[in-house]
């Protein structure tokens, strides 16, 4: 069915106009709006993984949050900003003006039906910037229009435990994080039999520089990888997913409540 991972009763297409008129405290129901992309990650994985990631942490997320809570989950919009990986066929990138115009026109929707609070859910880290450039610009077009743009990685999770600091650090892009995580969500799709490692070139020793740090360098990934990969995909498990998967849906769980909850800080 389409709404995949997301529990029926919190997929927002399945509501008529009826049931989203009816809805009462419009003003406190927490929308989503889940933000992945397609493109390549490695042979072993197939290019739907940050779509499926933000899909399925979402999903888990909403199955344990309170029932009393109020929160919807839209489609997941597949395709993003990626043209990093421009270089590798399949890769679907869209422009950064085009999803700037999608997320800021679907914010123009939802603020015409009457909601008050977005979460955008962003699971590509090419985008970023993006996501939060809407969120300021549509909080200042509709002053009580509460968003929050946020990477689906950055809740409270046990990544930290799981992976030693070289994985933490350069593995950002198919490597041993996502490759877990893929294994507990879509293991059937996962080819661990072309799983390898690959990290970036190293920078020169004690470089201030760095690819997402804070003082980082633009780049292309062809540029820094031959087979799509920086990271270490050969040490991802199930198990290590499972873990990963049960952490950030309750980080995500959480971090919704306190949406419903939160009052704009004003002077």
């Amino acid at each position: 069915m389409i709404h995949g991972f997301i529990p029926t009763q919190r997929f927002f297409p399945y509501l008529t106009w009826m049931d989203i008129e009816a809805l009462n405290d419009k003003e406190n129901t927490v929308i989503i709006q889940p933000v992945g992309s397609i493109e390549q990650h490695g042979a072993h994985l197939p290019i739907v993984v940050d779509s499926a990631i933000g899909m399925g942490v979402l999903g888990k997320a909403l199955e344990e949050l309170d029932t009393s809570i109020p929160a919807y989950a839209l489609p997941n919009l597949y395709y993003g900003k990626s043209n990093e990986h421009w270089h590798f066929p399949g890769t679907i990138t869209l422009s950064a003006q085009t999803l700037l115009s999608v997320l800021m026109e679907t914010a123009d929707s939802l603020y015409r039906a009457g909601f008050r609070k977005l979460i955008f859910m962003n699971s590509h880290g090419g985008q970023p910037q993006v996501i939060e450039i809407a969120a300021r610009d549509i909080h200042q077009k509709y002053g009580d229009f509460l968003v929050f743009p946020w990477f689906t990685w950055r809740v409270p999770n046990v990544t930290g435990e799981l992976f030693d600091e070289k994985e933490l650090e350069e593995g950002i892009h198919a490597g041993g994080i996502e490759t877990s995580l893929m294994l507990s969500l879509l293991p059937e799709q996962v080819r661990m039999d072309k799983a390898v490692c690959e990290f970036p070139p190293e920078l020169p020793p004690n470089s201030l520089l760095s690819m997402e740090g804070k003082l980082p360098f633009a780049w292309l990934t062809n540029e820094l990888t031959k087979s799509g990969v920086l990271g270490d995909a050969t040490i991802a498990t199930r198990e290590k997913g499972d873990r990963l998967l049960e952490s950030l849906a309750e980080g995500w769980r959480r971090a919704i409540a306190e949406v419903h909850q939160f009052r704009q800080p004003n002077i």
